[in-house]
């Protein structure tokens, strides 16, 4: 019985050292494997992390049923969470903080995009009279949503130009082909807004950039160094009611942003709905091109990023003038530390 039982050991010592239990097999089952997301504006490439982990499968190689709600813009995602319609969302990071000012513990997981990616163009017809942000004074500017990135970026722009948030109609125009036809249509003057949206208005000669977020060089231009974009953020408390939960998600997350690293455009526009392409493959294909270097390497957001995000909220809205926002309570790093190495 001894040597049975000396065999036995030996055996299992061999079988994690070979590898031969999955470490599936090992692991804890998720809490809730049904989960319900929020994001406003799923084609945007803002949201490319979270359409590569649908349509390539991590979600389900985590073992989770992931349902995607789009609600046509940050701001309404944002709202589902509050009001207990989603689990999980992935938008705007500066949510995490409008939360918190609020007295309610929301915190991001996982850091899907380090740059907004967001470009803020003039009409072209009105590009010799409105040339900067302190043009910008009476005109109307068509944003995903009011209260969204989009719209907080494009005043945060009009705040460094001595303008007030409020100075312009900011007018809610939604993503893909509604935002394409608003500008087209005239109902804007200018846009605050997202690939492939901008990509397609730029080949169509609609549209004179001003301000052009999705480089690091763009981005320092305005915010002076990163600025946190689309992550996955919870309430607290499911964070911690369902951690394996939680894991799974941003494992599945983190595997797309591996993925998109190496991917080609090419491969990124055959992975998504062609629909996403606004009528024009090649043309998605050069707007994930000149997206690529807006997402995030590594998935951890950076106090230096933390604070750009502060700093901006802190110009634009009293109420966050003499907040007092402990940073580190935004941002779990914990799921990101521990996603498995591939």
């Amino acid at each position: 019985m001894k040597l049975t039982g000396i065999f036995v050991a030996a055996g299992l010592t061999l079988a994690f050292a070979t590898g031969a239990f999955a470490p599936d097999a090992l692991a804890q089952e998720p809490e809730k494997k049904q989960v319900a997301l929020g994001v406003g504006g799923k084609p945007l490439l803002y949201y490319l992390p979270l359409t590569i982990a649908e349509r390539k499968g991590f979600f389900k190689d985590e073992g989770l049923d992931v349902e995607i709600n789009d609600l046509g813009g940050g701001a309404k995602s944002l709202q589902a969470l509050i009001g207990g319609s989603v689990d999980v969302v992935t938008g705007a990071y500066e949510h995490t903080l409008r939360m918190q000012q609020k007295g309610q513990d929301v915190r991001a997981v996982a850091e899907l995009g380090r740059f907004p990616g967001i470009v803020i163009a003039v009409r072209k017809d009105l590009a010799d009279q409105i040339k900067s942000p302190k043009d910008f004074k009476g005109r109307k500017i068509g944003v995903t949503a009011p209260g969204s990135s989009t719209a907080l970026t494009v005043q945060y722009a009009m705040a460094k130009a001595g303008l007030a948030p409020t100075d312009a109609a900011i007018i809610g125009i939604g993503g893909g082909a509604s935002g394409v036809a608003a500008m087209k249509q005239g109902q804007i003057e200018v846009i605050s807004h997202l690939d492939p949206v901008i990509a397609k208005l730029e080949a169509d000669q609609d549209i004179v950039p001003l301000i052009d977020t999705r480089t690091e060089k763009g981005s320092q231009a305005l915010f002076g160094g990163t600025n946190p974009a689309a992550v996955l953020y919870a309430k607290a408390d499911f964070i911690q009611e369902n951690p394996e939960t939680v894991q799974r998600l941003v494992n599945a997350l983190v595997k797309a942003l591996n993925w998109i690293g190496t991917a080609s455009p090419e491969d990124i526009a055959a992975a998504v709905p062609p629909e996403y392409h606004l009528g024009d493959k090649e043309l998605y294909m050069r707007a994930v091109a000149s997206s690529k270097e807006s997402y995030s390497r590594d998935a951890v957001i950076t106090k230096q990023g933390m604070e750009s995000v502060y700093n901006m909220l802190k110009t634009l809205e009293p109420d966050f003038a003499n907040a007092q926002i402990d940073l580190d309570r935004t941002f779990d790093p914990r799921f990101v530390n521990k996603v498995p190495k591939q």
